[in-house]
């Protein structure tokens, strides 16, 4: 089978699929470029208490094995026969967006200005926006993702990226587009499994939000859409469902 990104040049006849809508509004905002990484800074004995954290939750068992799925999500994930490979990438990545930002609609009045002063993801990494003056900037983290949700939903939304009528090709970004996507909403779930899943817990969502992350994961695998040190982070600024990625990838649930 040909892969995502070498699928492009390809003819499409397609059928219509009909423009989608988040169920969770999000505000719109004037800041237009991608987040990126940075190391938190402090004193070394600062630095030093943050990275001896105790074990996460989502690590520990019966938590890390919860799911609603059993067994390897490669055979979820696999393009369907006589499905177009830019299609299905699409209707998932609207998919992933929809169920994730539900997810958080759920969370919001915990992840607020003052319990997540900063976009965290791992005990020594913060990820930092680059605002219209090409700066790094911090932000708390419902701004923060606010700002990707957003901007996610105007990709969607539009339908020069993401065509919803027969016979209207994808433009040759696309494959680049979706891989920034996914992206950003990976450091989304990076946040809330760092900061929120104790609260997942306390929902008993566990099991439903391991098997989106595990459905996402396994998909940004099999279409080349996921990069290694974004999921697994730097050895000073590790991103801590790296480590869930591992123990997965261990357990022979995310594919090949």
């Amino acid at each position: 089978m040909a892969t995502f990104f070498n699928s492009i040049g390809r003819s499409m006849t397609r059928a219509p699929r009909n423009p989608k809508r988040s169920p969770t509004p999000t505000s719109a905002t004037s800041a237009t470029f991608p987040p990126e990484a940075q190391q938190i800074k402090g004193t070394p004995q600062q630095q030093q208490q943050a990275q001896a954290p105790q074990k996460p939750l989502y690590l520990c068992s019966p938590f890390v094995e919860a799911a609603l799925v059993k067994g390897n999500f490669k055979t979820i994930v696999m393009l369907p026969k006589y499905v177009d490979i830019m299609e299905w990438v699409a209707v998932n990545m609207f998919d992933f967006y929809t169920n994730l930002n539900e997810f958080y609609g759920v969370l919001t009045e915990f992840c607020t200005q003052q319990n997540c002063a900063t976009m965290s993801a791992g005990a020594t990494l913060n990820y930092t926006w680059i605002n219209q003056d090409r700066k790094h900037v911090h932000l708390p983290a419902p701004t923060y993702i606010d700002y990707v949700m957003t901007w996610v939903q105007n990709m969607l939304d539009d339908d020069s990226v993401f065509p919803t009528k027969s016979g209207q090709d994808f433009p040759p970004s696309f494959p680049s587009t979706v891989k920034h996507i996914y992206r950003q909403l990976l450091r989304v779930f990076a946040h809330i499994y760092h900061a929120h899943y104790a609260q997942i817990l306390h929902l008993r969502s566990e099991p439903h939000f391991n098997s989106l992350f595990a459905h996402f994961l396994a998909f940004g695998t099999e279409f080349e859409l996921l990069e290694v040190k974004d999921v697994r982070g730097s050895s000073s600024s590790p991103v801590g469902v790296g480590a869930l990625w591992e123990r997965w990838k261990g357990m022979g649930i995310l594919g090949g």
